[in-house]
C-alpha cells in the first residue's frame, strides 16, 4: 500500500487529495461556480488564475488534514486532460515539481478513468462493466474489462449531456450551473406536458443538441407558468437517452452491471430511473457517492493508486493533453 498526493485541475473546480493505504484521509475542494456564473459559463482565464490561488492553500490544508509530512508521500499525480489548457499546466506542474523535488514517482491521470473508476472507490477488484461518464464535457458509454482495458461504445457527438443542461438553463433565465437548478424545478414539473425529442434512438452515440435547440423553438410558444414543466420534460428527455442507451450497451456486452459517474449522475431522478431499468433487466448498478461525482482529487488519487499498486509510473516530461482520448 501507499501514500498517494493527487492534484485535479482540469476545469474550474481546484483540489487536492491524499489517500493513504487505500483509505481517504483529505480531500480538499475549491469551487469556482461564485467566479463564472457572471459569465454564464467557465472562463479560462479566470480559472486558471484562481487555480493559482487555490492550490498551495489546499494543499497545506489536505496535509495538516491528514496529519503527515510531505516526505511521507509515495507518489504525486494530477490530472494531465482532457480539460482546459490553462487549467491542467497547474495542477499538473504542481504535481511534478513535488515529485522532482521529492524524488519520488509522478502519475499522470486521464481524468475520465478518475471519473469511470470512482463507482469502485477504495475496493481493489474492478469488475467487467458497462460504464456511463456524464458530464458537463462528456457523455460516454465505455466497455471496462479492467483497470487500463476500455472500449468506448458510444459517445457524444455534439453537447454533452451536462452542457445541454446548462445552455437550456440559459435559456429559461435560470442560474449557472444549469443542472442542479433544471432538477430543482422538474420536481413540480409534468415531463409529459412537452413531448420534446429523443435523438438518435438506433445509434451507440449520443446527441442533446437536437433536443436543446427544440426547447429553444418552443419557449416562444408558450404563455403562463409552463417553466417547471419545460424543465421536467427536458431533463426527462435527457435521462430516457441515457437510460436506453446504456442498457442497450449492457446488453450487447452481456455484463451484469453497470457503473455511473460524472456531475449529471448527481440527478436523482435520473439515479431512481437507472436504478429501476437495471433491476428490470437483472443487472447491479454501481454509483460513486455525489461527492465524488463532480470534479474531485479523490477520483484522481484512487486512479492513480491503482496504476501505482501495478508499477506504473509517468514522465515528469510528459506534456499535459486536452483532447487525452481514454480508448
Amino acid at each position: 500500500m501507499a501514500t498517494i498526493l493527487a492534484l485535479e485541475t482540469s476545469c474550474d473546480e481546484t483540489a487536492v487529495a491524499i489517500l493513504r493505504d487505500g483509505e481517504l484521509v483529505a480531500s480538499e475542494v475549491a469551487s469556482q461556480v461564485a467566479a463564472h456564473e457572471k459569465y454564464g459559463g467557465v472562463v479560462p482565464e479566470v480559472a486558471s488564475r484562481n487555480h493559482l490561488v487555490h492550490a498551495p492553500r489546499l494543499l497545506e490544508h489536505a496535509l495538516d488534514r491528514a496529519k503527515i509530512d510531505i516526505d511521507q508521500v509515495d507518489a504525486f499525480a494530477a490530472t494531465s486532460g482532457p480539460g482546459l489548457a490553462s487549467s491542467l499546466m497547474i495542477g499538473a506542474s504542481i504535481a511534478k515539481g513535488l515529485a522532482i523535488a521529492r524524488g519520488k514517482p509522478y502519475l499522470a491521470i486521464n481524468h475520465l478513468e478518475g471519473h469511470l473508476l470512482s463507482p469502485f472507490f477504495g475496493e481493489a477488484n474492478i469488475r467487467p462493466n458497462v460504464s456511463l461518464i456524464v458530464s458537463g464535457g462528456h457523455t460516454m458509454s465505455i466497455f471496462v474489462r479492467a483497470v487500463g482495458d476500455y472500449e468506448i461504445v458510444g459517445r457524444t457527438v455534439d453537447d454533452a449531456a451536462g452542457e445541454a443542461f446548462d445552455k437550456v438553463a440559459k435559456l429559461l433565465g435560470l442560474n449557472y450551473p444549469g443542472g442542479p437548478e433544471i432538477e430543482k424545478r422538474a420536481r413540480a414539473g409534468d415531463a409529459k406536458r412537452f413531448d420534446l425529442p429523443r435523438s438518435m434512438p438506433d445509434s451507440t452515440n449520443f446527441s442533446f443538441s437536437g433536443l436543446k435547440t427544440s426547447v429553444r423553438y418552443l419557449l416562444p410558444k408558450l404563455r403562463g407558468n409552463y417553466l417547471a414543466d419545460v424543465c421536467a420534460s427536458f431533463q426527462q428527455a435527457v435521462i430516457d437517452v441515457l437510460v436506453q442507451k446504456t442498457l442497450a450497451a449492457a446488453r450487447k456486452y452481456d455484463v451484469d452491471l453497470v457503473t455511473i459517474s460524472g456531475g449529471v449522475s448527481c440527478n436523482e431522478a435520473f439515479r431512481q430511473q437507472m436504478a429501476r431499468a437495471c433491476a428490470k433487466d437483472r443487472r447491479e448498478l454501481k454509483t460513486a457517492p455525489p461527492s465524488l461525482c463532480t470534479d474531485n482529487a479523490a477520483m484522481i488519487a484512487f486512479a492513480a493508486a491503482l496504476q501505482f499498486a501495478k508499477g506504473s509510473a509517468s514522465s515528469v516530461q510528459e506534456e499535459i493533453d486536452p483532447n487525452l482520448a481514454l480508448a
